[in-house]
């Protein structure tokens, strides 16, 4: 169907610089054709006003969906010369992105929307290509990330995830649990880079980290007056893994049944005592009372355990070479990558008793982005890292901060210690996104 003549809705574009001349509805598409209302009036290269037509040129311009249907809009688009300079120009296309052949709207629309949809629901929905969208959302992104000033965080915490066949390092501020950034790479070199740049530095004070030597190589060369400490729950899991190794040792002797049924039960060997049922309890001393080898690795297991129950560092220590001390045969055997863990990182799992900090909140995250990379069906890095950091769900726990002037010979001293209110150049920074909002929204199914 063609609409033109006076019968053109002259406002179906709803843009004021142009003029429609003709509609063609092809069903799932709107095909319309459009000349701007105001030519230019001077020269683009030495801007004089001799100007003569000297042409012109269709160009197609994809814009924002009108009642569910993509839209091109092919624009007539005029070329002059100039009598002074002889240089020849086309005239600008307003409210039409300078880098793409699209709306300005229809490129802020997608920026906002490539960080939620796929970009091929958004593709098909405007009728651009796959690598436009991603190209819009590279950009808006970049455009985000500038706007947004995270304040260093004095506790952090350095983590990572296997995300998209590779590990990825993940940044938080472990004191609020708030997560600060995501990187896409973990190696020395990506780390120090993004140390490096962070402003204030200086401020930070405690850098909880996995048993990972990158990590605190990096640490140690760009923070060097930030102390180290190991994660407590990546310790404790090689005790865990210890005893399981054990499990796994004591039922190649067991028949097929039988170890099956033991493997059913291991997760009554990882908890602790106090958080077992009566019949959990009940069924874990039965193992125990006929395997004493797996009962003294459970045992080695919760004594290992209480060297995290100590009051300070120098008792931690004497507890924990009490516990070596008492080790022997298979059981020291199953445990000795703990023990070699202990001794290569002693100092930085100690320093846990100095600041009493771990990486809990960053565990949490780590399961939150799992489960929006499932629910987008494999995004990419940058797109789950915009979703978690860049789009605007709220998350960011925000404050204004106050620049206190340099005094100089000008200034007054009521100037100087003005109030923060009274203060000009306010900023407002962000201290990371709150964790407990980002497993609402995956609740909600809104990440």
């Amino acid at each position: 169907m063609t609409i033109d003549g006076p019968l053109t809705p002259p406002n179906i574009l709803n843009l004021p610089e142009y003029r429609v001349l003709q509609v063609d509805d092809t069903g799932p598409d709107y095909h319309i054709r459009a000349e701007t209302i105001l030519p230019p009036t001077t020269c683009n290269h030495c801007g004089a006003t001799s100007l003569v037509g000297y042409g012109h040129r269709e160009q197609l311009i994809h814009d924002l969906p009108i009642h569910g249907k993509r839209v091109g809009i092919n624009i007539d688009t005029r070329r002059y010369r100039c009598k002074d300079c002889r240089k020849t120009f086309y005239e600008s296309l307003p409210a039409v992105d300078e880098k793409r052949r699209m709306t300005t709207r229809l490129v802020n629309w997608l920026g906002e929307h490539s960080a939620r949809r796929t970009f091929a629901q958004l593709a098909e929905e405007t009728g651009v290509s796959n690598m436009t969208v991603k190209a819009v959302f590279v950009d808006h992104s970049a455009k985000l990330s500038a706007a947004l000033k995270i304040e260093t965080p004095q506790f952090m915490g350095i983590d990572e995830i296997h995300l998209i066949r590779r590990p990825r390092a993940v940044f938080t501020n472990t004191k609020d649990c708030l997560v600060i950034e995501m990187l896409d790479n973990r190696d020395k070199k990506s780390v120090v880079r993004y140390l490096s740049g962070l402003p204030d530095r200086e401020r930070i004070r405690c850098v909880t980290i996995d048993m990972w030597r990158p990590y605190r190589d990096a640490v140690r060369e760009v923070l060097p007056d930030a102390d180290v400490v190991v994660d407590k729950f990546h310790v404790l899991k090689m005790a865990n893994a210890a005893l399981d190794q054990m499990r796994k040792n004591v039922g190649a002797a067991m028949t097929a049944r039988q170890r099956r049924t033991l493997m059913k039960d291991r997760k009554l060997l990882l908890m602790r005592p106090k958080d077992l049922r009566p019949e959990a309890a009940l069924m874990l001393s039965g193992w125990l009372r006929n395997l004493p080898e797996l009962e003294a690795a459970y045992n080695a297991k919760e004594t290992f355990y209480g060297v995290y129950e100590a009051e300070n560092r120098a008792d931690a220590k004497q507890m924990f070479n009490e516990w070596e001390d008492d080790l022997s045969g298979s059981l020291k055997q199953v445990y000795n990558p703990l023990i070699k863990a202990w001794l290569n990182w002693q100092n930085e799992i100690l320093a846990f008793f100095d600041w009493r900090l771990t990486n809990a909140c960053t565990e949490s995250l780590n399961n939150l982005i799992r489960i929006a990379n499932r629910m987008g069906r494999g995004y990419s890095f940058e797109v789950l890292r915009a979703r978690m950091l860049l789009t605007n769900h709220a998350g960011h726990r925000k404050r204004k901060m106050y620049m206190r002037p340099k005094q100089d010979d000008t200034q007054s001293m009521t100037q100087f210690f003005a109030l923060p209110s009274m203060q000009a150049g306010a900023e407002e920074v962000s201290e990371g996104v709150d964790i407990s909002t980002l497993l609402r929204l995956v609740e909600d199914g809104l990440l």
